[in-house]
């Protein structure tokens, strides 16, 4: 019976197609952990571009005091 051609393609057909689910379920995987990944870059880039805003604030208010005193003086 397992020289039948139809049988044959069929166990092929199947096999191909548990490799095709394996490899969607692989790649669904691989998927949600770049996806968490570009979530956590998002939120680090954000913090990073605050802290960047924020040290540019300080910066404008140390050079604004230096030309108060520079003018005072």
């Amino acid at each position: 019976m397992t020289s039948d051609p139809s049988l044959h393609e069929l166990k092929a057909l199947a096999e191909r197609i548990e490799r095709l689910l394996e490899f969607n379920r692989r790649l669904d995987s691989e998927h949600r952990s770049l996806q968490q990944s570009y979530a956590a870059l998002d939120t680090e880039r954000a913090a990073l571009l605050a802290k960047n805003d924020q040290a540019r604030h300080r910066i404008e208010a140390m050079i604004s005091r230096l030309r108060a005193l520079e003018q005072s003086a």
